[in-house]
């Protein structure tokens, strides 16, 4: 029976992770369901005033999927790969079809949320009979009086069935009529928003390099570095911590876990600085790359492959950044071997005099 319960834990566990941003998606979903419902029964009251009702009604709608629409987009880590790309490298490396292809991705996962309020807010009507409600011409109520004075200021109360008696009755006919409208545009935003998703999957397998499987792989890597790069990256900053208190205090109070880490660091022969260079040769926008026939899934994983076969040349050509001078960063030894020679320093685009490095940005 445990084997079996562990086997089946195993296999749920296997599937969230295969389908991380399908769950994702699901619950950002799921909290803006909560999220309007409880908007609506504590905080949602129509003015019932001729021009504030449309605007109250457009703000209930518009403002929060905005709101939430700028959340995924600062949520999204490809919206700052773009910017340190661009910031790094001045969007040299990228080509008009792959900033489409991740703007894409960006806003894709951006629009889940809004998209959600919107069409709950549209299928629940309130606010849009709020905002509706004084556009309603009375002609085409049968049965309406036709000798009310102050018709808009009429049609605008009856959200909070601030009117006249005489009229009550009609508004059980304009309530239902504003939410058929509501409920018909929710639906077709339902409807457009699912064929323009299905669309775009399918451009983007047609369009991919890589097969259904191949792809499948690429994003489990990616997600599987990205996990180990986190924790790596917060034990190594726990080191560099533990490095200074030490330095500071002469000793650092250490329970059984540090101690065990800073002694496998030790061994492992751990970095104990990591110079900006190497962190913005791994830091930008990526998209799928081989060498020389090799798949090359993540920066990070080409930068291990020019490490390992040693090849720094074309590393500083294909990795480096951009100064905010325009410069070429490559390292201070790149442009050390020019010093004594009367042409210019690859690294920093200055003329270097013989014997000299006037004009170079590393000397």
């Amino acid at each position: 029976m445990a084997a079996l319960i562990r086997e089946n834990f195993k296999f749920v566990s296997l599937f969230f992770k295969s389908k991380d941003v399908m769950i994702f998606n699901g619950l950002i979903a799921l909290g803006t369901v909560g999220g309007q419902t409880a908007y609506n029964i504590f905080a949602f009251s129509c003015p019932c005033s001729p021009e504030r009702n449309y605007l109250y009604g457009l703000a209930a709608i518009g403002v929060p999927a905005l709101a939430l629409f700028l959340v995924g987009v600062m949520l999204n880590h490809n919206t700052w790969d773009i910017l340190s790309e661009c910031r790094l490298r001045r969007c040299r490396k990228v080509t008009g079809v792959a900033f489409f292809a991740l703007l894409a991705s960006i806003v894709g996962r951006a629009v889940v949320a809004p998209i959600t309020w919107s069409v709950l807010s549209l299928l629940r009507g309130e606010a849009y009979v709020c905002a509706r409600s004084e556009f309603v011409e009375p002609a085409s109520i049968p049965g309406f009086p036709d000798n009310l004075s102050h018709v808009p200021d009429v049609m605008a109360g009856f959200p909070c069935q601030q009117v006249p008696t005489e009229v009550l009755q009609f508004w059980g006919v304009i309530e239902r009529r504003l939410k058929y409208e509501s409920q018909l545009l929710g639906w077709l935003l339902v409807g457009a928003v699912s064929l323009t998703a299905f669309l775009t999957l399918c451009l983007r397998h047609c369009c991919s390099p890589l097969g259904y499987q191949q792809e499948a792989y690429w994003s489990s890597f990616r997600s599987q570095e990205n996990n180990l790069f986190q924790r790596t990256m917060d034990a190594h900053a726990h080191l560099q911590a533990i490095r200074g208190v030490r330095s500071f205090f002469g000793f650092a109070a250490l329970d059984a876990d540090e101690k065990a880490l800073l002694e496998e660091a030790g061994e492992a022969g751990a970095k104990e600085q990591i110079p900006s260079l190497e962190w913005n040769r791994i830091t930008g926008v990526y998209l799928y790359r081989e060498n020389q026939g090799e798949p090359l899934y993540s920066r990070l994983h080409k930068w291990s492959n020019y490490t390992l076969l040693e090849d720094k040349e074309d590393m500083e050509k294909d990795m480096n950044g951009v100064s905010q001078l325009g410069f070429d960063l490559l390292t201070p030894a790149a442009c050390a071997g020019h010093v004594g020679l009367p042409r210019s320093c690859l690294s920093c685009r200055g003329r270097l005099s013989t014997g000299s490095r006037k004009g170079c940005l590393h000397g």
